[in-house]
């Protein structure tokens, strides 16, 4: 493997890792917007308190993706965030509304007025960034974006407003939806889980058809990548993905809750891997390639050197976080407080 490629990998294992406990987490504001039914207080106050200790934490992986653009791919860094500002803006904003709404929510009273325009900040937000990202990942793979150089020659409305960006974007929607609610199954007990087994049945079924949605879609607005499509390595992570994703819904129906989380979790990775392999070489399709944008091969020994060094402390105290924060389980009552 060259060194091009190790930053590849690691920049496709920082969007597998986000897409999984940072879709989870936008999942969570999802069906806390859409939270119906006699325990609607029961589902949004689980929600509120499955987030809670890890909704910041998961922007780690965010960061390890602009970090890993910056160091190792610095003109498509340059290029990707010169030609899609504004979606990446809008994602920021989202970001941003999101954990302020969030914070001023979960410490205040929730009977409050304040407190029920901040669900809608936090809710509105937890779905428009996931939708953003996924424009931004259609955007890079369309081939609308034209890049000479490091010179970004498209306009700033030209590579996200297909309609490939747009399935995109509802693919990012779904899958977060999915994850919000097949993390909750475990969590929770009694008629609360069969609310969130339900929700998580709706978007797999809903995400399934869109994904399929997405070829024939590709094929006539996104040329260059749906061209990649029929290549062995591509067929066989789309198969995979797939059987994971008809495995997850059998099991959401009426499986083991916490196996259904995991192959829940593999589904969407599965489907970053699939976008992954059919992208490459190409970081913005067509017109830059993964070593047209590598840095110096001294920066990238560096940077592939240091990753697992910070590794060794960040991933145990991960783990940890987790581990420490996922065994409270939530019952019918859990919203009664409120």
């Amino acid at each position: 493997m060259s060194l091009e490629q190790g930053g590849a990998a690691v920049a496709v294992a920082a969007i597998v890792m986000y897409a999984v406990f940072g879709g989870a987490d936008f999942g969570g504001g999802i069906w806390s917007l859409l939270a119906w039914g006699p325990r609607k207080d029961a589902q949004r106050d689980a929600l509120e308190r499955a987030i809670g200790p890890v909704w910041e934490t998961n922007h780690i992986w965010l960061i390890l993706l602009i970090v890993t653009l910056f160091a190792v791919f610095p003109t498509a860094y340059a290029a990707i965030f010169t030609a899609l500002y504004i979606p990446l803006f809008v994602a920021l904003v989202g970001i941003a509304a999101r954990g302020a709404a969030f914070a001023l929510r979960h410490y205040g009273d929730h009977d409050s007025r304040l407190a029920r325009v901040d669900l809608r900040f936090f809710s509105a937000a937890s779905a428009l960034t996931p939708f953003t990202f996924g424009l931004v990942i259609g955007g890079v793979a369309g081939g609308h974006i034209r890049v000479t150089g490091s010179d970004v020659l498209s306009g700033p409305f030209t590579g996200w407003l297909g309609l490939f960006p747009i399935v995109c974007g509802f693919i990012g929607l779904l899958s977060s939806a999915v994850l919000g609610a097949a993390f909750m199954v475990p969590r929770t007990q009694g008629e609360l889980q069969q609310d969130f087994r339900r929700r998580a049945v709706l978007a797999s079924i809903a995400l399934g058809a869109v994904t399929t949605a997405a070829i024939p879609v590709a094929h006539s607005d996104a040329a260059a990548f749906a061209g990649q499509l029929s290549e062995t390595a591509v067929l066989v992570a789309m198969a995979c993905t797939a059987a994971f994703g008809l495995a997850s819904l059998g099991l959401l129906s009426r499986g083991e809750p916490r196996l259904a989380m995991v192959v829940t979790a593999a589904t969407v990775a599965g489907m970053v891997v699939s976008w992954a392999l059919a992208q490459s070489p190409n970081l913005i399709a067509p017109d830059l390639t993964i070593s047209q944008s590598a840095a110096a091969p001294a920066t990238m020994k560096a940077f592939l050197i240091a990753l697992p060094v910070g590794a060794l402390v960040l991933v145990p105290s991960l783990v940890l976080l987790y581990l420490t924060f996922s065994r409270e389980v939530f019952g019918d009552e859990a919203g009664a407080g409120h």
